[in-house]
């Protein structure tokens, strides 16, 4: 599922004192297949030979875990570990993670979506970009009405779209239900970094670099989804939606290491 290069030889670090530590960053580069995700001007093709273009691209990246050459697992503080990537805010394409113990690292698993436990968290344990009535607000990223985040939002224009205007839309959320069981949209991606090594000290600080494909959303072992079919996708359609989940998971790949 995962391809691996490197622009660049990671050496091993020295043994760490314990209380060493240091930061590691990644990089979540947005991409159609083999090109970069240009918003609102580029058309690209699906699986099914749909053309498209992407207009808003958005994900919660959360829960973020990294594994050290010797085994053992670093789990980042849950307060300090939700972000929300955004393709038309390239600031938020770079994650900074604090205090990370120093050691070299083979590894990293994350989850796309909100978890149930934040997701039905008081407001005072959900600011910053959790916060509903904050930025979420012109994000779009909150079902009000379900009481609930939008895990990923996929939208854009298409000759299949919306016969009236042409337009798609995939909110993908749910997180098993509050008061009502629902399906479960949150998915875990692993990554193994195979021979590189990202290595954390107190003065470097690694960048992990993920490639992020668009086209993966449309075709994986969840669905084949074609525009023309299913031009919009939200909270009540949860069987396609759990389908979608199933395709997006495989959206990441590990680029480089630098």
């Amino acid at each position: 599922m995962f391809t691996f290069s490197s622009c660049t030889d990671s050496s091993t670090s020295p043994e760490p004192v314990a209380s060493d530590t240091g930061k590691l960053r990644m990089e979540f580069d947005n991409v159609v297949g083999d090109k970069n995700l240009v918003l609102n001007s580029v058309t690209y093709k699906n699986a099914a030979g749909e053309d498209f273009i992407v207009t808003r691209f958005n994900y919660f990246i959360s829960n973020i875990k990294l594994t050290k050459a010797d085994g053992s697992v670093f789990t980042v503080p849950q307060d300090s570990s939700y972000f929300l990537i955004k393709e038309d805010t390239k600031t938020s394409q770079f994650v900074t993670l604090n205090n990370v113990p120093a050691g070299d690292y083979t590894g990293a698993e994350f989850m796309v979506g909100v978890d149930s436990a934040r997701n039905t968290a008081p407001i005072e344990k959900r600011q910053g970009i959790l916060d509903p009535s904050g930025s979420m607000t012109d994000d779009g990223m909150y079902w009000a009405w379900n009481s609930g985040y939008i895990f990923v939002k996929l939208e854009g224009t298409s000759s299949k779209g919306n016969p009236v205007n042409g337009k798609f839309y995939y909110h993908i959320g749910l997180f098993g239900g509050y008061n009502d069981k629902t399906v479960n949209n949150t998915r875990v991606v692993k990554v193994n970094f195979g021979s590189l090594k990202a290595p954390v000290t107190t003065s470097e600080t690694p960048e992990v670099h993920f490639l992020v494909d668009v086209l993966k959303v449309f075709d994986g072992p969840g669905t084949s989804l074609k525009i023309a079919e299913y031009n919009s996708v939200m909270g009540g359609q949860q069987e396609k939606s759990q389908q979608i989940a199933n395709n997006y998971v495989n959206m990441f790949t590990l680029d480089h290491i630098h």
